[in-house]
């Protein structure tokens, strides 16, 4: 699929459900079976201050090319009318940046990047990384 057909708010739904995906399969891969203790875990990695937290790194540590960039801006970008009262506005767009970037690679087929940046984000939040905001 061509992702420069869709616009950012598109691809962070994408991005979005891929990314979910990613870290109930490493939850479970860690042990956790339980849909309650999933779902407990599941929110370090997937909150909106935890990407956010995982692309100011990223963008840190030049870890992604300009193309990505691109695509992350994309989704960062987008006119967001509402924004949940539990997440700061910026941390909620760069967030959506962030699925933006997941889902440009998913429609991409470019899987192995993905993974890449997602086991490179698990790495960061394991370590403790995304609290030192």
């Amino acid at each position: 699929m061509d992702a420069k057909l869709y616009n950012g708010l598109t691809l962070a739904y994408i991005g979005d459900s891929a990314y979910e995906l990613y870290i109930r399969k490493h939850l479970l891969k860690l042990g956790y079976t339980k849909v309650n203790d999933l779902h407990k875990h599941a929110i370090k990695y997937t909150s909106g201050e935890a990407q956010a937290s995982v692309i100011r790194y990223f963008k840190e540590k030049k870890l992604l090319s300009d193309e990505e960039l691109q695509y992350y801006k994309r989704g960062r970008n987008s006119n967001v009318l509402k924004v949940r009262k539990n997440i700061d506005r910026i941390d909620y767009l760069e967030g959506t940046g962030f699925e933006a970037l997941v889902g440009y690679l998913y429609l991409s087929g470019y899987y192995d990047r993905m993974n890449e940046i997602f086991d490179e984000a698990i790495k960061y939040i394991e370590l403790g990384g995304d609290q030192h905001e």
